[in-house]
């Protein structure tokens, strides 16, 4: 957008788009943690005499970043709670990379 608009146009284009992305993504969001919830459900499995896999360990970590992300988003969306700690996007966005990165490591 930068390349085609002006410093002034620009902005204005890009409070257009968030507008839009601030009502949709924290109830997509909210609709990714309850699905995941019923998943684990469904996924984890028992747990054997020996212990728990390295599945169900990279799973639980997953549960519990992804839980943390839901509550925070909650939290945030439903009750107008900001968070105490960790008021940048920087936080939640590693949560999420490590989300990602746990799970290619998942089916090794």
């Amino acid at each position: 957008m930068t390349q085609t608009l002006n410093e002034e146009e620009h902005k204005k284009a890009r409070e257009a788009i968030m507008i839009h992305v601030r009502k949709v993504v924290p109830y997509a969001l909210m609709i990714a943690v309850a699905s995941g919830l019923y998943l684990i459900t469904q996924i984890f499995g028992e747990i054997s005499e020996d212990g728990m896999t390295s599945f169900q360990i990279l799973l639980s970590i997953k549960a519990f970043l992804a839980l943390w992300l839901g509550i925070r988003g909650v939290n945030q969306k439903l009750f107008k709670i900001n968070p105490w700690v960790f008021k940048s996007h920087f936080f939640p966005f590693s949560f999420v990379v490590i989300i990602i990165l746990l799970s290619q490591f998942m089916y090794l």
